[in-house]
């Protein structure tokens, strides 16, 4: 069986910034299908390109919620470009480690908020935002 760290079992226990933005200025969907793990990441982005909220939407295994929970904490507060750069590496070290067979759970969060900040720069590119 898998050991998780305090900080895994706190986020996914007591997971934060869940729910959905309402007219978010970018939103990024992810999937695995191999393990059935599908989470949505939504930012609200200031006029200084500054992560304001970041909520996430994830169905999936305890990590998965953990590493959605994590990310969202990590990148409010941080600018569009800082937050892009969050690696699946940062997430798992920001909670004490992941089992190396849920690793790709911090590999979806972070490409869920990159995804998010695509959408966010594609929509703002074309003057929808």
């Amino acid at each position: 069986m898998e050991e998780y760290s305090d900080k895994v079992k706190d986020h996914y226990m007591n997971p934060r910034n869940t729910g959905i933005i309402e007219n978010a200025s970018g939103e990024g969907t992810v999937g695995n299908p191999v393990c059935g793990d599908i989470m949505t990441i939504y930012i609200d982005v200031d006029e200084n390109e500054v992560l304001t909220d970041v909520k996430f939407s994830t169905f999936g295994c305890g990590a998965a919620i953990a590493t959605s929970s994590m990310i969202t904490e990590m990148a409010v507060g941080m600018t569009v470009d800082e937050a892009y750069n969050i690696t699946r590496n940062d997430v798992a070290e920001e909670l004490d480690g992941l089992p190396p067979i849920k690793m790709h759970c911090s590999n979806l969060a972070a490409d869920a908020l990159q995804a998010a900040i695509d959408n966010y720069r594609y929509r703002k590119e074309n003057g929808e935002i």
